[in-house]
């Protein structure tokens, strides 16, 4: 309990009824945005798959997934933590072609969460992933997409303040781009936790790029599964967010590992081993198109946009008695 913030005088800008109808004007407008910005088709998404297929995602390798045995097939099934390789997957089935995509309504079950203000069991994305051509591995296209995607945030806010002009506009136009590298070197001494705050209160709308590698101090900036995203061409959009003071997490995305990435960064994480399952068998032989991709929070963007001090204002989950009741008596009435 010590993890919740309660932040001083809060007080909601819509009640409960209110809010309920904001998210579905916010839901409604981002993925449509998301979808125009990006040329992306909406398609069906799995909640569960197979544990030896490979598809699941390790996330940062220890979480564990939640696992159930299917009677009529005698076999155990995993609820995702994300479709990262899914989608990829996807794209070759339907045949999408060049510059095109699809995105899905990603919902996930992570058991090991330790639950805060931003954090849930329940995990809601707008996963999305589209196809592109190999000139397009560079930092620059990365960078563009950003932008695009911070394009559909800023249009989704002003659909959401000409409906409750109570809000303002707080996404910031301009986009800082940094390296996790160059995040460390600017602020020695600090955490990555601290860093992200630091350069979040100081820019307001951030792309730390480069997650997952080792940096000089001898660590990775943050863990990052090493079979789908390629670690040099990655990052996670971060926002500042003054109702809880500290750095805010809406995406996390990147062009993805080809062949060659993906041999150097199961050899760096030491799971060689996953080269025989069958979704790495596919890219390791060339037969899955280049993609890039990533996930974006969908209660985290209607937390950020509603200005909500606690996640479960935007989600209906399960939280402890205690959380519960500390919230009530401070404003925070959770759905």
């Amino acid at each position: 309990m010590e993890r919740l913030q309660l932040p001083e005088g809060y007080q909601p800008k819509l009640d409960i009824m209110e809010t309920e109808i904001a998210i579905k004007l916010l839901k409604d407008t981002f993925e449509r945005e998301l979808a125009n910005q990006l040329n992306l088709t909406r398609v069906s998404a799995p909640l569960f798959v197979l544990p030896g297929s490979g598809l699941n995602d390790d996330l940062n390798g220890v979480e564990r997934p939640v696992q159930f045995d299917v009677k009529d097939m005698g076999e155990d099934v995993q609820i995702v933590h994300s479709l990262a390789k899914w989608k990829r997957q996807a794209l070759k089935r339907y045949h999408f072609p060049l510059d095109s995509g699809l995105y899905c309504d990603m919902n996930a079950i992570r058991r090991d969460e330790e639950l805060d203000n931003i954090h849930s069991i329940y995990v809601d994305q707008w996963d999305w992933e589209r196809v592109i051509n190999r000139e397009e591995r560079n930092v620059e296209f990365l960078k563009e997409t950003v932008r695009k995607i911070v394009a559909a945030l800023r249009l989704t806010e002003e659909k959401l303040i000409a409906a409750y002009p109570a809000y303002t506009p707080k996404v910031a136009e301009d986009v800082t781009f940094i390296t996790s590298q160059e995040l460390e070197d600017r602020y020695p001494g600090f955490t990555p936790k601290q860093r992200e705050d630091a350069i979040c209160k100081e820019c307001g709308t951030v792309f730390l790029m480069q997650i997952g590698g080792k940096l000089k101090g001898g660590k990775p900036h943050d863990g990052r599964a090493p079979d789908y995203d390629d670690w040099k061409l990655n990052g996670d959009l971060l926002v500042w967010y003054p109702i809880l003071g500290h750095a805010f997490e809406l995406s996390s995305m990147g062009i993805r590992v080809d062949e060659k990435a993906m041999e150097e960064q199961l050899r760096l994480a030491g799971c060689e081993s996953r080269r025989e399952l069958p979704f790495h068998k596919q890219l390791l032989a060339g037969e899955l198109p280049l993609t890039m991709g990533g996930g974006i929070g969908q209660s985290r963007l209607c937390m950020y946009l509603l200005e909500k001090a606690h996640i479960g204002e935007v989600q209906a989950a399960v939280w402890p008695e205690n959380m519960i009741r500390r919230c009530d008596e401070n404003g925070i009435h959770l759905l």
